[in-house]
């Protein structure tokens, strides 16, 4: 009895501690710094001071005589809603930043856009936490083949060494195994203690 108990406090603190890994790796970022999105404020300086990576958040917050619409570049530069990606109303909303490259959003409402509220965000690739991959030494050529038992095979040299080449893809398959991870403890932990 006293071993399972044991057990479940550790599958409760590696749970934790996977959780925490996961949202120290994403950042939300309050649009304007306080998530005040109005006619007030100067989002595109604001934005130029920060950086955004993948797997960040920026959160809007705001009265309902505002919105907030997710445009392409050509909206963004005549301030149209026409041709949204996506559109949301509410008063709060957070959009995840997925993929690297600009984003585009303004206010929907006749002249609000106009008036400053337009925000542009650059969202950097996810920097990979590992070493470059090494390209491996190129194989030995065959030896020819023996056109009679009677001949001599050539005297061949052993390859050299290459250092073996480190895996690929590692800040990929990390942040996923992050998020299995924590998943997966979750799900550990609730087991054990639904027990």
């Amino acid at each position: 009895m006293a071993a399972r108990m044991v057990l479940k406090q550790v599958l409760v603190a590696v749970a934790a501690m996977a959780a925490l890994a996961q949202l120290a790796a994403a950042v939300v970022h309050p649009v304007g710094g306080n998530g005040a999105w109005d006619t007030t404020g100067n989002y595109n300086a604001w934005s130029a001071s920060r950086k955004f990576s993948q797997g960040d958040s920026i959160l809007f917050t705001y009265p309902s005589s505002h919105d907030v619409v997710e445009v392409t570049k050509a909206g963004y530069d005549a301030c149209s809603p026409a041709n949204a990606i996506a559109s949301f109303t509410g008063g709060s909303t957070t959009v995840k930043l997925d993929a690297p490259g600009k984003r585009y959003f303004i206010c929907g409402v006749p002249g609000h856009c106009a008036a400053g509220m337009k925000l542009e965000v650059a969202v950097a690739a996810t920097k990979p936490r590992h070493k470059k991959s090494v390209v491996p030494a190129a194989a030995p050529a065959m030896p020819p083949v023996l056109s009679s038992p009677t001949e001599e095979m050539p005297a061949m040299s052993s390859p050299t060494g290459a250092p073996a080449p480190s895996a690929s893809g590692a800040s990929s398959i990390a942040m996923n195994g992050a998020k299995a991870a924590a998943a997966l403890a979750t799900g550990m932990a609730l087991a054990f203690f639904a027990m």
